[in-house]
Protein backbone atom coordinates (compact mmCIF):
# COMPACT_ATOMS: atom_id res chain seq x y z
CA UNK A 1 0.00 0.00 0.00
CA UNK A 2 1.36 3.63 -0.55
CA UNK A 3 0.79 6.23 1.07
CA UNK A 4 0.47 9.76 0.22
CA UNK A 5 2.13 13.07 1.95
CA UNK A 6 -1.03 13.71 3.95
CA UNK A 7 -1.30 9.73 4.79
CA UNK A 8 2.50 10.16 5.98
CA UNK A 9 2.07 12.97 8.09
CA UNK A 10 -1.31 11.34 9.85
CA UNK A 11 0.48 8.30 10.87
CA UNK A 12 3.64 10.02 11.70
CA UNK A 13 1.95 12.19 13.99
CA UNK A 14 -0.21 9.03 15.35
CA UNK A 15 2.81 6.77 15.82
CA UNK A 16 4.23 9.59 17.94
CA UNK A 17 1.80 10.81 20.05
CA UNK A 18 0.49 6.91 20.91
CA UNK A 19 4.08 6.48 21.93
CA UNK A 20 4.61 9.38 23.83
CA UNK A 21 1.37 8.92 25.88
CA UNK A 22 2.39 5.34 26.69
CA UNK A 23 5.95 5.94 27.79
CA UNK A 24 4.62 8.94 29.91
CA UNK A 25 2.49 6.64 31.53
CA UNK A 26 5.09 4.09 32.29
CA UNK A 27 6.76 7.01 33.42
CA UNK A 28 4.55 7.73 36.05
CA UNK A 29 3.98 3.72 36.76
CA UNK A 30 7.61 3.03 37.53
CA UNK A 31 7.95 5.62 40.59
CA UNK A 32 5.48 5.01 43.10
CA UNK A 33 6.34 8.35 44.88
CA UNK A 34 5.52 10.55 41.78
CA UNK A 35 2.23 12.87 42.20
CA UNK A 36 0.21 13.62 39.31
CA UNK A 37 -0.91 16.67 41.11
CA UNK A 38 2.13 17.91 42.96
CA UNK A 39 5.46 16.75 40.30
CA UNK A 40 5.30 18.48 37.35
CA UNK A 41 5.75 16.45 33.85
CA UNK A 42 9.34 17.32 33.41
CA UNK A 43 10.06 15.40 36.65
CA UNK A 44 9.66 12.43 34.73
CA UNK A 45 12.53 13.50 33.19
CA UNK A 46 14.72 13.05 36.10
CA UNK A 47 13.03 10.65 38.04
CA UNK A 48 12.80 6.57 37.81
CA UNK A 49 11.20 6.69 34.66
CA UNK A 50 13.41 9.24 32.98
CA UNK A 51 14.96 6.73 30.29
CA UNK A 52 11.39 6.17 29.06
CA UNK A 53 10.22 9.22 29.22
CA UNK A 54 13.08 11.27 27.89
CA UNK A 55 13.95 8.95 24.79
CA UNK A 56 9.70 8.84 23.91
CA UNK A 57 9.87 13.05 23.93
CA UNK A 58 12.63 12.85 21.73
CA UNK A 59 10.42 10.76 19.66
CA UNK A 60 7.72 12.68 19.57
CA UNK A 61 9.41 15.62 18.74
CA UNK A 62 11.07 13.80 15.89
CA UNK A 63 7.92 12.87 14.32
CA UNK A 64 6.23 15.88 14.52
CA UNK A 65 9.00 16.97 12.40
CA UNK A 66 8.70 14.86 10.18
CA UNK A 67 4.43 15.13 10.23
CA UNK A 68 5.34 18.87 9.64
CA UNK A 69 7.73 18.22 6.13
CA UNK A 70 5.01 15.89 4.63
CA UNK A 71 2.21 17.99 5.60
CA UNK A 72 3.80 20.87 3.83
CA UNK A 73 4.14 18.76 1.08
CA UNK A 74 0.68 18.17 0.61
CA UNK A 75 -0.74 21.69 1.64
CA UNK A 76 2.02 24.01 0.98
CA UNK A 77 0.98 26.13 4.20
CA UNK A 78 3.99 27.91 5.45
CA UNK A 79 2.52 29.47 8.54
CA UNK A 80 1.38 25.59 9.77
CA UNK A 81 4.72 24.44 8.71
CA UNK A 82 6.61 26.88 10.76
CA UNK A 83 4.29 26.31 13.85
CA UNK A 84 4.78 22.50 13.78
CA UNK A 85 8.52 22.56 13.52
CA UNK A 86 8.67 24.68 16.51
CA UNK A 87 6.27 22.59 18.27
CA UNK A 88 9.11 19.41 17.56
CA UNK A 89 12.04 21.34 18.26
CA UNK A 90 10.71 21.89 21.64
CA UNK A 91 9.74 18.32 22.33
CA UNK A 92 13.14 17.25 21.72
CA UNK A 93 14.60 20.23 23.64
CA UNK A 94 12.57 18.96 26.70
CA UNK A 95 14.23 15.59 26.40
CA UNK A 96 17.56 16.46 26.03
CA UNK A 97 17.49 19.63 28.39
CA UNK A 98 16.00 18.15 31.40
CA UNK A 99 15.13 19.78 33.90
CA UNK A 100 18.64 20.31 35.71
CA UNK A 101 19.29 22.33 32.72
CA UNK A 102 16.78 24.90 34.60
CA UNK A 103 16.12 27.97 32.46
CA UNK A 104 16.94 26.31 28.99
CA UNK A 105 14.66 23.36 30.14
CA UNK A 106 12.06 26.05 30.95
CA UNK A 107 12.08 28.05 27.22
CA UNK A 108 11.94 24.43 25.65
CA UNK A 109 8.74 23.26 27.92
CA UNK A 110 7.10 27.06 27.04
CA UNK A 111 8.16 26.77 23.32
CA UNK A 112 6.35 22.87 23.23
CA UNK A 113 3.14 24.11 24.84
CA UNK A 114 2.87 27.16 23.17
CA UNK A 115 3.58 25.94 19.54
CA UNK A 116 1.13 22.68 20.07
CA UNK A 117 -1.69 24.48 20.80
CA UNK A 118 -0.90 27.21 17.76
CA UNK A 119 -0.32 23.74 15.55
CA UNK A 120 -3.99 22.72 16.44
CA UNK A 121 -5.65 26.70 16.16
CA UNK A 122 -3.48 27.00 12.63
CA UNK A 123 -4.52 23.95 11.28
CA UNK A 124 -8.23 25.20 10.76
CA UNK A 125 -6.79 26.19 7.69
CA UNK A 126 -6.52 22.94 6.17
CA UNK A 127 -9.12 20.97 7.93
CA UNK A 128 -12.80 20.33 6.90
CA UNK A 129 -15.93 20.75 9.42
CA UNK A 130 -16.80 20.00 11.83
CA UNK A 131 -12.95 19.02 12.66
CA UNK A 132 -11.73 22.35 12.22
CA UNK A 133 -13.92 23.94 14.40
CA UNK A 134 -13.14 20.78 17.67
CA UNK A 135 -9.61 21.38 16.37
CA UNK A 136 -9.59 25.59 17.08
CA UNK A 137 -11.28 24.86 20.56
CA UNK A 138 -8.41 22.41 22.12
CA UNK A 139 -6.00 24.38 20.78
CA UNK A 140 -7.49 27.67 23.17
CA UNK A 141 -8.25 24.96 25.72
CA UNK A 142 -4.42 24.12 25.58
CA UNK A 143 -4.04 27.95 25.71
CA UNK A 144 -6.36 28.93 28.59
CA UNK A 145 -4.98 26.00 30.38
CA UNK A 146 -1.11 27.56 30.03
CA UNK A 147 -2.49 31.22 30.91
CA UNK A 148 -3.53 29.10 34.73
CA UNK A 149 -0.30 27.38 35.22
CA UNK A 150 1.64 30.74 34.34
CA UNK A 151 -0.38 32.35 36.58
CA UNK A 152 -0.52 30.04 39.53
CA UNK A 153 -3.73 29.31 38.97
CA UNK A 154 -4.19 25.52 39.23
CA UNK A 155 -8.29 25.44 40.13
CA UNK A 156 -7.66 22.54 43.03
CA UNK A 157 -5.61 20.21 40.65
CA UNK A 158 -1.76 20.97 41.54
CA UNK A 159 0.89 22.05 39.48
CA UNK A 160 0.94 18.90 37.81
CA UNK A 161 -2.96 18.77 37.78
CA UNK A 162 -2.76 21.75 35.88
CA UNK A 163 0.09 21.24 33.77
CA UNK A 164 -2.03 17.96 32.50
CA UNK A 165 -4.85 20.38 31.09
CA UNK A 166 -2.57 22.16 28.89
CA UNK A 167 -1.10 18.69 27.58
CA UNK A 168 -4.15 16.07 27.08
CA UNK A 169 -6.14 18.29 24.95
CA UNK A 170 -3.29 18.46 22.45
CA UNK A 171 -2.36 15.23 23.05
CA UNK A 172 -5.94 14.06 21.70
CA UNK A 173 -6.12 16.53 19.26
CA UNK A 174 -2.88 15.01 17.83
CA UNK A 175 -4.10 11.68 17.80
CA UNK A 176 -7.55 13.19 16.10
CA UNK A 177 -5.52 14.61 13.35
CA UNK A 178 -3.57 11.94 12.57
CA UNK A 179 -6.15 9.42 12.28
CA UNK A 180 -8.10 12.40 10.18
CA UNK A 181 -4.86 12.77 7.60
CA UNK A 182 -4.99 8.88 7.63
CA UNK A 183 -8.26 8.96 6.31
CA UNK A 184 -8.48 11.53 4.09
CA UNK A 185 -5.94 10.75 2.24
CA UNK A 186 -5.14 11.41 -1.54
CA UNK A 187 -9.07 13.69 -1.00
CA UNK A 188 -9.04 17.39 -2.61
CA UNK A 189 -7.97 20.08 -0.23
CA UNK A 190 -11.06 21.90 1.06
CA UNK A 191 -11.90 24.70 -0.83
CA UNK A 192 -11.30 28.05 1.12
CA UNK A 193 -14.58 29.65 2.80
CA UNK A 194 -16.10 31.75 0.41
CA UNK A 195 -16.36 35.41 1.76
CA UNK A 196 -19.20 37.37 1.29
CA UNK A 197 -19.85 40.84 -0.34
CA UNK A 198 -20.77 43.65 1.12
Amino acid sequence: MRLDDRQWAGLLLLAGTIQFSIGMIIAEAVDPTYSVSTNYISDLGVRAGAPVFNVSIIILGVTILATGWFLYQASKDRILLVVIVLGGIGAIGVGVFNETYGVIHTIASFITFLFAALTAIVAYRILRQPFNYLSVLMGVASLAALGLYISKTYLGLGNGGMERMIVYPVLTWGLAFGGYLLGIGSQKEPSPPETQSA
